[in-house]
């Protein structure tokens, strides 16, 4: 009897078990936010319709958050300035209404919720652990997860560390191009390259 493929795997060859990854969908990275991404409300709306419609493909959906109690020097407080790069303004400061999931989510219901960068910087989903202490990789591991969509905020940071530590743990990945949105198109065009150069694939929602 041949092996079976879940339905989001098309390759009708070798059993996938596929899993959605929410990347840090938070008022926090949307407009009228304090670290926001441009076109922000519109990726989460997107992200909630794509959810309804296709929630058969996924084995899981997990969602990740910004979860900042005290992160150091990834902060960088008055009068200390920005440099967007290694230090930020605050944000998803955990407890905060900005940090929770974005309200167009609301109907989400994720299988699991991974929470990070509580005392340090965390760009990586795979850096945060749920409210039992459970880190992303055992999340996927626990569920046979071979392959893993990538939606979310931002592109060019949480996006491109998830994708690409996914795959660095032998996940298949995909990002879905019109489910995200960079800092600025310029960094959104280099993590698009970092991700295609790790072995992500890069594809619209609605190719699938």
């Amino acid at each position: 009897m041949p092996p079976t493929t879940h339905p989001g795997s098309g390759s009708g060859r070798e059993a996938t078990h596929r899993a959605l990854l929410v990347v840090d969908v938070q008022p926090t990275f949307c407009e009228g936010g304090s670290l926001p991404v441009d076109g922000g409300h519109d990726v989460a709306a997107r992200i909630a319709d794509y959810v309804k419609a296709n929630r058969d493909r996924y084995d899981l959906v997990v969602t990740t958050q910004d979860w900042h109690v005290d992160p150091g020097t990834h902060f960088a407080r008055p009068p200390a300035v920005p440099d967007f790069v290694d230090t930020w303004p605050p944000h998803g400061i955990a407890g905060t209404p900005e940090a929770e999931l974005h309200p167009a989510l609301a109907d989400l219901h994720p299988d699991a919720s991974v929470k990070k960068g509580a005392y340090v910087a965390a760009y990586s989903g795979f850096e945060g652990v749920d409210d039992v202490s459970r880190s992303l990789r055992i999340i996927l591991t626990d569920a046979a997860i071979t392959d893993v969509d990538v939606v979310g905020l931002a592109e060019s940071h949480c996006v491109r560390e998830t994708t690409i530590d996914a795959l660095h743990l032998g996940l298949r990945a995909r990002v879905l191009t019109d489910l995200t949105a960079p800092v600025s198109p310029a960094q959104g065009a280099a993590a698009r390259a970092d991700m295609a150069s790790a072995g992500a694939t890069l594809v619209p929602s609605t190719a699938l």
